[in-house]
Parts: C-alpha cells; sequence; structure tokens
C-alpha cells in the first residue's frame, strides 16, 4: 500500500500522517517497512541470474537500526565507510563476513577494527593504506581479506557531486596503475588480496556507464590472471537511482540484472553489490507543517518547519524532492517552498507548481528514505527529527527527536567558575 491518499488524507500503509503528526509533531519522518522490503526484494529478484553474490546494504543511505535489522533479516551485509556504520551493521545482526569497509579516509583505529570484528573484506583506495592494514594484520598474526578499488576513469552521467568514477575523483586507483598496485600489494605478508572493486557514482539512471565500467574490469580480471593472480571476488558497488521527479523513470533493475548476467558470465567469480538509495529512498517521506504563507516578489514563500537541517540534498546538490499535501484541496499554487534556517540556501523548491497551502497545513517531501535523516544537522541548533516505522496498521517512532543539548553534552572549562568576568575585563 505505502504512500497513497485515502478519503483524502495522505497515509503511509494504513496509517494516516495526520495521527503521526499528532503523535511525534514535525519534522519528522516517515518510513515504510513494505516499500523498504519490496525493494530490497526486486533488487534479489532482478539478479537471479548471477550464481554467487552476495548483497550488502549501503549503511551511509540510511543507518537508522530498525531499518538495518529488517535487511538483515532479509539477508543483506553491509557496505561501510567507518566505525560508526561497522558498529550500527553489527548491532543490527548483519553477520560480519557479510559487511565490507569501503571510503577514502580510513583511520588506523577503523581499520584495526575491522580486523578484530573479522569482517569479509576491506576495500582499499591506494597503496599505502594496503602497507598499514598489512602491518595491522602481522601484528594480529593474521591476513587480511581486501580487494583494490579501481577509478575506470568513466563519467556516470549523474550529478558532479555523487560522481565518484572520473580521473580526478579522489576515490580507488587509477585503472592504468592498477595491475601494477595489485602485484605490489600481494607481495605484503599480512594481506590476503582476492579481488577488485569498482563504483562510479550514486543515483544512475542509464546503465551504459555501468557496463561500461563492469567491462574494464572483466578486461583487468584477465590481465591480473595472466599474471598469476587468484581473483575469487569482484565488488560491483551500487549507485542505481530511482526518480525523484513525478513522471520521471527509476533505474530498470532487471535490465541491470541482464547486464550484469551477461557481461559477468565468463568472470567465475562471487559478485558483491551495495544498493543503498534504490532500496530506502522511495520508502521514506519527510513530514513537515506550513508555518507562514508570506508574499514574496514573485511567488509567494511557503515557509515550512523543515530545513536543510532535516533534508540537505536540495541545498547540497540542488536536488528535487515532490512537495505534496498531506489533505489537498485540490487547488494548487506557484511558491517557493523554504525552511526556517537563516541562509539563502535552505530552499526545497523554487517556482513550483504545488497544492494551494495555508498555515498550519501538513506536507511531505516525497523519496526521502536514503540520504535524508543521516544527513541531518543541528545548526541553528535545530533538534534531530525523530525517526517512525510503520508497517500495516502499526507504527512504531525508531529514533525519538534529539535536541542539540542532549547530542553535543557540552560543557564549561572548570576554570569558568570564577573567570568570565575577568576574561571581558581583559
Amino acid at each position: 500500500m505505502s504512500f497513497h491518499y485515502r478519503d483524502g488524507v495522505l497515509h503511509a500503509d494504513a496509517v494516516s500522517l495526520d495521527a503521526i503528526a499528532k503523535q511525534v509533531g514535525t519534522p519528522a519522518y516517515v518510513y515504510s517497512a513494505e516499500m523498504l522490503l519490496d525493494a530490497a526484494r526486486q533488487f534479489r529478484a532482478a539478479l537471479a541470474g548471477v550464481p554467487n553474490k552476495q548483497l550488502l546494504f549501503a549503511v551511509k543511505a540510511n543507518p537508522a537500526h530498525a531499518i538495518l535489522t529488517l535487511l538483515a533479516e532479509e539477508g543483506y551485509g553491509a557496505d561501510i565507510v567507518s566505525g560508526g556504520e561497522l558498529a550500527a551493521a553489527r548491532r543490527a545482526g548483519m553477520p560480519a563476513h557479510r559487511i565490507v569497509l569501503s571510503g577514502v579516509g580510513k583511520t588506523p583505529n577503523e581499520l584495526a577494527a575491522a580486523l578484530d570484528a573479522g569482517i569479509g573484506s576491506i576495500n582499499l583506495e591506494h597503496e599505502r593504506e594496503g602497507e598499514l592494514l598489512s602491518a595491522l594484520a602481522v601484528a594480529r598474526g593474521m591476513r587480511a581479506p581486501a580487494l583494490l578499488r579501481v577509478n575506470p576513469g568513466i563519467d556516470a552521467g549523474t550529478h558532479a557531486k555523487i560522481t565518484t568514477g572520473t580521473s580526478d575523483s579522489k576515490f580507488g586507483v587509477p585503472l592504468a596503475e592498477a595491475l601494477a598496485v595489485y602485484e605490489r600489494l600481494s607481495r605484503l605478508p599480512g594481506l590476503a588480496l582476492h579481488g577488485v572493486a569498482v563504483h562510479i557514482g550514486s543515483q544512475i539512471i542509464d546503465l551504459a556507464p555501468l557496463e561500461t565500467a563492469y567491462r574494464r574490469i572483466g578486461d583487468l580480471i584477465l590481465a591480473l590472471r595472466h599474471h598469476g593472480h587468484r581473483i575469487t571476488h569482484a565488488d560491483l558497488g551500487g549507485g542505481l537511482g530511482v526518480a525523484y521527479r513525478a513522471g520521471q523513470p527509476d533505474a530498470d533493475v532487471y535490465a541491470y540484472g541482464l547486464m550484469v548476467t551477461r557481461v559477468t558470465r565468463a568472470w567465475e567469480t562471487t559478485l558483491l553489490f551495495e544498493p543503498g538509495r534504490f532500496i530506502a529512498a522511495r520508502a521514506g517521506v519527510l513530514l513537515t507543517r506550513v508555518l507562514w504563507v508570506k508574499p514574496g516578489a514573485r511567488h509567494p514563500f511557503v515557509i515550512v518547519d523543515a530545513s536543510m537541517t532535516d533534508l540537505i540534498r536540495p541545498a547540497l546538490y540542488d536536488a528535487w524532492h515532490e512537495f505534496a499535501a498531506v489533505r489537498p484541496s485540490g487547488k494548487r499554487m506557484i511558491a517557493d517552498v523554504v525552511g526556517p534556517v537563516c541562509e539563502s540556501s535552505d530552499v526545497f523548491a523554487r517556482a513550483r507548481e504545488i497544492d494551494r497551502m495555508v498555515e498550519g497545513d501538513l506536507a511531505i517531501f516525497h523519496t526521502a528514505g536514503a540520504y535524508g535523516a543521516t544527513m541531518s544537522s543541528i545548526y541553528n541548533c535545530h533538534a534531530l527529527a525523530p525517526e517512525v516505522l510503520v508497517h500495516g496498521r502499526r507504527s512504531a517512532v525508531i529514533s525519538s527527536r534529539v535536541e542539540p543539548a542532549a547530542l553535543r553534552r557540552q560543557s564549561l572549562p572548570d576554570w569558568f567558575e570564577h573567570a568570565p568576568r575577568a576574561i571581558r575585563a581583559a
């Protein structure tokens, strides 16, 4: 059922968003367990032709404990990029051997924690990182399972700030250097190097750049084997996009599955996949309330209580999120939809046709289940919005509203007891 109108009121599954607003206030994130699980199962079904695979949810997309727990029960492991995400994945019940640590700036402590946890693989971003990992593993009397991340020099055709596969990207080893780097890393005593990884970006709709990247990785695998290396795994990353605007297509996940099956048929490797947005984005909305409708020079400003601190994608990427009333009247208006933060970038929509809004109305931003709450902040001392999970007729708060004072745990120095006046005088 997911997000739909019933008797003129927007519902998540069988729960009205009116009721959720009364329960937890606004702004708040609302997730549909049904939509999340449907996307997770759809992704798995699309890859039915791949005989050996591991599905790893990109925890950065949505690290909510309840979300990760649902996906763990579906057999998903985790693609993580920090020690905090490692802890979140393990706490949700994701087995260590189904966890892969990625990320361009892993700290020594994070690498050590990954080794101590016994995770399935560590994706190396550069040669020096491999040398450090080798030393940490040797000190523990073990060999660290690792893949070498390769930058294939391909533009994914997505927004510049979520592109990771071009030659000037900070991610991975350039394809032209990959064979030599792999050769040197393979000689280190503490590494069990067993394959390669690639990820060219996020929100990819056109599959052609992905196919080109995979074919280049396939050629590299052949070259590595020709030089005597045993390649058992290939991490193909994630990046499949979803439609944020009405009328636009999602990435065709079944076409993707067929493409992967065709391109990798002769690789004889276990393939790793790291979906995040494709699974979580459509499963969530950001619920907000209209504070004011303020006249503007060209269009009125619909000022809502959600802000860039809750959903930063529009400010950061000029991203589009559909905006809709919880109780639409049937009337429409052209307006700028903005938040209360004291920044000109706190804008969700410019000159957009939306449901007519008046003070006190409830509304939502669609497709906010990925890279929404996880990227929120307490700028302007705004609280972190609560998160609510809905399944059928049931709903539950899975993350409470957190005030900045509770989050930051600030304190005064001991020497402030009698000092502030003296400091001002000085």
